[in-house]
């Protein structure tokens, strides 16, 4: 699948702890296209713990201007959504107000984001502190994390269009 990503390791600072970025796509499919998605969600190691971080995510979420266990969200039809995505030459930054980070991405995720114009990204409130930064994750992870949950109501969803370099 891909690895995940460190964003941030400040977690003696930080209620949100170590947040850390996943890249994956799923299909395609006879009906559909590739489709990316990435998601962004912390080790539950923060300075406070891990309920405390729950809250710290949930309110830095919010305050993106989007709802934990809302609806999913159309980025380029909401103007209040303060979240962008750059996708050049196998590298994806995404900017959202509590996070930067930059990385490398798979070219099959690369050209999906291409294709579709726009990436699904999964904001999460749960902490999953079993996918160490860094390390690859499996399909199987992936799918145990989101077993059992409602996916929708343990985050927020955005479709966040892909921006491209100007050349």
């Amino acid at each position: 699948m891909t690895s995940s990503h460190v964003v941030s390791e400040s977690r003696s600072i930080s209620p949100l702890g170590t947040l850390s970025a996943v890249f994956w796509t799923t299909g395609p499919t006879d009906e559909k296209p590739a489709a990316p998605y990435l998601m962004v969600y912390s080790l539950g190691n923060g300075r406070d713990g891990r309920e405390a971080g729950v809250e710290a995510m949930r309110a830095a979420i919010e305050s993106m201007g989007l709802t934990v266990g809302g609806p999913v969200v159309d980025a380029s039809q909401e103007s209040g959504i303060d979240a962008h995505l750059l996708v050049e030459a196998q590298q994806a930054v995404l900017t959202l107000p509590f996070i930067k980070v930059q990385c490398s991405v798979p070219a099959e995720w690369e050209a999906a984001a291409n294709e579709l114009g726009h990436a699904y990204l999964v904001c999460s409130v749960r902490p999953w502190p079993q996918v160490a930064p860094g390390e690859p994750v499996s399909e199987e992870q992936l799918r145990a994390f989101f077993a059992g949950e409602d996916p929708l109501a343990g985050g927020a969803h955005v479709v966040l269009p892909v921006r491209r370099l100007q050349g």
